[in-house]
């Protein structure tokens, strides 16, 4: 099971559920960026569902033949969030902030959906905050990683005064302060998820997609702070 690092702590809970259903069955995760997972499919990584956080990494997915377009399904959707390091040493405490000059700010890479997610909502910023913002905030970036949680690490690693990653990923470290991004400034991102044609078992890859998009599973990514889809 390859699946976007975001989906983490979610998945993992999910998957035990799907376990208890299939006596005999266990499930090996692969937790990555969507980028770097689509990578290791496109190069013959051994893989039987692949949970992307992107449209765009699973339709290249598609296109290099490991999936077929009709097995690819929306699932869940995520929104993004700032966190800051527990201490808040840097006493952020509205988005303004983020264009402080000096300020240091870990983002993904834009390859990375979240990395990519974050500059739209960045844009939407310059609009509300004036033109120039977006492009401060981008100056104070120090770092720029491979998935959403090396975003989480460097904060809580106080090598970093903020990140922007996802809802979910704020929840899943408790320690983290954060600032919410409105609605109207926020992307919304979503995921989709399929059975790969190289499936080891393609009737329980199959399932387990099913799975991950039943109301049992939508409980348990509710409560990691995903959303449902529109």
């Amino acid at each position: 099971m390859f699946a976007a690092a975001s989906l983490t702590q979610a998945l993992e809970q999910i998957g035990k559920g799907f376990e208890s259903q299939h006596p005999g069955v266990h499930l090996t995760f692969n937790f990555a960026g969507s980028q770097a997972l689509r990578t290791q499919i496109e190069q013959g990584a051994p893989a039987d569902v692949f949970a992307a956080a992107s449209s765009v990494d699973m339709d290249a997915v598609v296109t290099a033949g490991y999936a077929d377009p009709s097995a690819v399904q929306p699932f869940v959707t995520n929104r993004l969030e700032v966190i800051l390091p527990a201490g808040n040493p840097a006493g952020l405490s509205k988005l303004q902030d983020l264009a402080r000059p000096g300020l240091k700010l870990v983002l993904a890479a834009p390859d990375v959906p979240v990395g990519k997610y974050s500059r739209q909502a960045l844009d939407q910023m310059d609009s509300a905050f004036g033109a120039g913002f977006a492009e401060s905030v981008l100056g104070n970036v120090v770092s720029e990683e491979d998935n959403v949680k090396q975003v989480v690490a460097k904060v809580q690693l106080g090598e970093a005064d903020a990140g922007i990653v996802y809802v979910s990923d704020a929840i899943a470290a408790p320690d983290l302060k954060t600032i919410e991004i409105p609605p109207q400034l926020n992307v919304t991102a979503q995921y989709v998820i399929a059975a790969l044609k190289g499936a080891h078992d393609a009737s329980l890859a199959i399932s387990f997609v099913e799975y991950a998009r039943s109301p049992d599973a939508r409980s348990i990514f509710a409560k990691w702070g995903f959303g449902p889809l529109p």
